[in-house]
């Protein structure tokens, strides 16, 4: 056991200094939402070193045996949580054998996080021609190159499959989308925002899905 790589529990002191920028109780008069995360994603971005649109995407795979990554939000809104990845890869084999999903934002310099629940539904293919369009041409050329979750033997093997598909698109400034290469939404069931608080009575507000409207609830720590 090494419990020295442990950092040690908050002092009164520590929690003292926490209190100010996560005690605005105004959070829990808010009704919609996916407006909340975009103030708090806003507030992320100022604060996060890097990756403020970071999030861990929980998947289950055929046999029940749950998986978990990290991977980019890029687009949300009404509908939901976009990211985009390979379809072959072992998130895109299990979302289509089973299309639910949870996702976990943590903004460790605000001490946040928001969670969401709910089913998975594929972006159109307008919608991945554009995102893909819009990411740097060595990226494009990287999603052609990697059967992504696959064995490779090598580094030097990866880069061979690189250099190959920077022959098969040579003098192309915009490499087109590999059909493999996708996007997913997810629909959000639930959602809940949960913030630092001294003493570990931490702040959790959760949004249920009722019809077109939200149910809101006020959770224990």
């Amino acid at each position: 056991m090494r419990s020295d790589l442990i950092p040690p529990s908050p002092t009164a002191e520590d929690y003292a200094a926490q209190l100010a920028a996560n005690a605005d109780e105004s959070l829990f008069q808010a009704t919609d939402p996916i407006a909340v995360f975009g103030d708090w994603l806003a507030e992320a971005r100022a604060s996060e070193p890097n990756d403020s649109n970071a999030m861990a995407l929980a998947t289950v795979d055929r046999e029940g045996m749950p998986d978990c990554r990290m991977v980019l939000l890029k687009d949300v809104g009404p509908d939901g949580f976009t990211f985009y990845s390979n379809r072959e890869s072992a998130k895109g084999r299990q979302l289509e054998v089973q299309p639910r999903a949870a996702l976990l934002f943590h903004w460790k310099s605000l001490r946040r996080q928001v969670r969401a629940r709910g089913r998975i539904e594929p972006v159109t293919a307008a919608e991945a021609d554009a995102y893909f369009a819009s990411r740097a041409r060595e990226s494009r050329i990287g999603a052609w190159a990697s059967d992504q979750s696959r064995p490779i033997d090598s580094r030097e093997a990866l880069q061979a499959r690189v250099a190959e598909a920077e022959q098969r698109f040579d003098g192309q400034a915009n490499p087109p989308r590999p059909e493999r290469w996708t996007g997913w939404r997810l629909v959000p069931e639930a959602i809940e925002f949960w913030r630092d608080r001294p003493f570990r009575l931490h702040d959790r507000l959760r949004f249920s899905r009722d019809g077109d409207a939200w149910r809101r609830e006020r959770l224990q720590p």
